[in-house]
């Protein structure tokens, strides 16, 4: 296997580039490659990380796990990116310097419409789908959360039917794009769910399918791994940002090594984390709840906390700290994490929650 001028030898760990764009300064953006080939035939497991800039548990777990050893344990091929935002990682900033915006919004979507050439990062997040589409059997993309977050894997909901879009003229629908019906949707939410579980973090569902399409996340990297080349893939969150969180980094390394052991790429079971969900019913992501009230925050929870719908989650106060009002949950569930900061508009969310969920993974693609 080859990826940019990583070419992989069995039994050898390899460790290239893939130029991805051109810059201004006359010298090619490069993406560091990492190849693990075993002796033996087997799956190809791909391992991405740190689109965001300033993520750095996540660039340093995908680091750690490449390890010299691996390629000789290991039947198949581990193919890993550890850093996808090097303009980021050099600011420790989340976006790049290209545009300014989420750089992990960009991969190939059968939706994505557009009458002006594709910038820059589109053509970056294109070339790196266009290595993993061809070559992966399974992926996982690494990322950090809040501030103090605990680590979670989040699982994306399964995609089915075509993609439509309608005519300016006459508002009809017309299909196009790869089609899955929803058996296949279901067999690949099946083995979505039997790599994830394997990862041993708590599992989290991704937002409600209307809000999972308007934040684009079917072009986020797992997102379009799964739901536009249909890989099995899900985004694992290492905790908070800027800092290697040295423990959960550890536990990370983990994670990836129970995938490989689950697609029997190494033997054995898989190891426990010792990471376990708060609450024992299905939870999906959601950004609640919102103050209606501006000033300061001072939060009454903490990551890994319970509550229930009706309990106070957080008090906003004046400057002066006098009360000015109490922000409460609808919703029965865990706290993920802490917005960091502690000044609020009218408006803006408190905390990064895990609410019950009780609708399916699998959901058509056009959505009411």
């Amino acid at each position: 296997m080859q990826i940019g001028t990583a070419e992989s030898s069995p039994g050898e760990l390899v460790t290239g580039w893939l130029d991805v764009t051109d810059l201004p300064t006359g010298t090619p953006e490069r993406l560091p490659v990492l190849i693990a080939e075993g002796e033996e035939d087997g799956p190809t497991l791909w391992i991405t990380a740190s689109i965001h800039g300033n993520e750095v548990t996540a660039l340093a777990a995908a680091q750690d796990v490449m390890r010299e050893e691996l390629a000789s344990k290991i039947r198949g091929t581990v193919v890993c990116l550890p850093n996808l935002n090097p303009a980021g990682l050099r600011r420790t900033t989340r976006t790049s310097y290209y545009h300014g915006d989420d750089p992990n919004r960009y991969f190939p979507d059968p939706d994505a419409d557009g009458s002006r050439p594709p910038r820059v990062q589109e053509l970056i997040d294109e070339r790196v789908f266009e290595a993993f589409a061809d070559s992966a059997d399974a992926l996982v993309d690494l990322h950090t959360a809040q501030v103090g977050s605990i680590p979670f894997v989040i699982r994306d909901r399964v995609l089915h039917g075509s993609a439509e879009r309608r005519s300016a003229d006459t508002g009809a629908a017309t299909p196009r794009g790869t089609e899955r019906d929803e058996d296949e949707a279901r067999e690949l939410a099946d083995e979505l769910e039997r790599l994830a579980d394997a990862y041993d973090f708590p599992v989290i569902n991704e937002y409600t399918a209307e809000e999972y399409m308007e934040q684009n996340l079917q072009r986020s990297t797992a997102g379009a791994a799964l739901n536009n080349a249909g890989i099995p893939a899900f985004t694992v969150e290492l905790g908070g940002f800027e800092v290697v969180e040295e423990n959960t980094r550890e536990k990370g390394v983990v994670g990836l090594l129970n995938v490989m052991r689950e697609l029997d790429m190494l033997p054995g079971e898989p190891e426990p984390t010792g990471l376990d969900a708060p609450v024992d019913f299905p939870v999906k992501r959601a950004v609640h709840p919102h103050t209606e009230t501006a000033g300061i925050v001072r939060h009454r929870v903490d990551a890994g906390d319970t509550f229930e719908g009706g309990d106070v989650i957080a008090d906003i106060v004046t400057p002066h700290g006098e009360p000015k009002a109490t922000v409460e949950t609808d919703h029965d569930g865990y706290v993920v994490g802490r917005y960091h900061g502690v000044a609020a508009y009218e408006n803006d969310p408190v905390t990064s929650l895990a609410v019950r969920d009780d609708g399916d993974l699998v959901v058509p693609r056009s959505q009411e």
